[in-house]
């Protein structure tokens, strides 16, 4: 699977010769979602994982909870402008309630790599039931461990070294062993293929786990968490003010500034202990 594009490039310093030079860059390319043959969203993204991609973007969107709901995806075949095939689409089968759900929150609209949950109509909408709701006790991490897994994530970050343009999430356990880790050009993208292969392995939900983000805490990213059943969600960076009012909503631990030996606890710090 390619997820890296080459290019020429100038390296320009003031008043100097300009240096021409090959770079390596982050691959991006659109993914159409189906459900059930039709078309539920076309997002950008890193090839690769497509499968838990999907997945996990459907438990985001309410679609599906269990493995079960989704007994079957497929790569579906398309050409490109240039004539070739290409395999980015992907078409999920969908049971159950996730069918007149998937209905309900289909989206024409193109997203990008950007953008989590922005192609939903208002905000009451993003603030989708939970099928696993946070619990408030039993599940408590260290404030030695929060403070050292931004740097256990980025020793697992192939693809950011080779380009420096891609995200990363890891899933981490109680002990600080990283149980999954993903990158894409989309932090929601990451978060989703983590979701999705813990879809597929039926370990939903992950309610004794920590998700550690690179860059910032979005509304998306707790929504995600939420939705997941993860109970602690940590970012390297800020936190948005919609970001810490869902956590405290949905009883979900957000940690921001997440770097060295420090970081700021914004919503349940009760979780972290000293």
């Amino acid at each position: 699977m390619r997820l890296i594009a080459r290019r020429r490039v100038q390296n320009v310093r003031v008043a100097e010769h300009r240096r021409v030079r090959e770079d390596v860059l982050a691959l991006e390319e659109p993914l159409e979602i189906r459900v059930n043959g039709s078309r539920f969203s076309v997002t950008m993204r890193t090839p690769g994982d497509d499968f838990d991609l999907v997945a996990g973007f459907l438990v985001s969107e309410g679609v599906v909870a269990a493995r079960d709901d989704l007994p079957d995806m497929r790569t579906v075949s398309g050409i490109g402008m240039d004539g070739e095939p290409t395999f980015n689409i992907v078409d999920a089968t969908v049971t159950g309630r996730g069918v007149a759900q998937a209905a309900e929150r289909a989206r024409t609209m193109y997203t990008t790599s950007a953008c989590g949950v922005c192609g939903l109509a208002s905000i009451d909408a993003v603030r989708t039931a939970s099928a696993f709701p946070i619990l408030p006790v039993g599940f408590t991490v260290p404030e030695a461990l929060i403070a050292g897994l931004p740097d256990r994530l980025r020793a697992e970050q192939r693809l950011f070294d080779a380009t420096g343009g891609v995200h990363a999430a890891g899933l981490f356990d109680a002990d600080g062993v990283a149980e999954v880790v993903r990158e894409d050009v989309g932090r929601h993208n990451a978060v989703d293929k983590i979701v999705g292969r813990a879809l597929t392995d039926g370990r939903l939900p992950l309610s004794r786990t920590v998700l550690q983000v690179s860059g910032r805490a979005s509304f998306e990213l707790v929504q995600k968490a939420r939705m997941a059943g993860i109970p602690v969600l940590a970012a390297v960076s800020a936190p948005s003010s919609l970001a810490v009012e869902l956590a405290e909503e949905a009883g979900i631990t957000l940690v921001g500034f997440s770097r060295g030996r420090s970081f700021t606890i914004y919503a349940h710090p009760e979780r972290i202990t000293a």
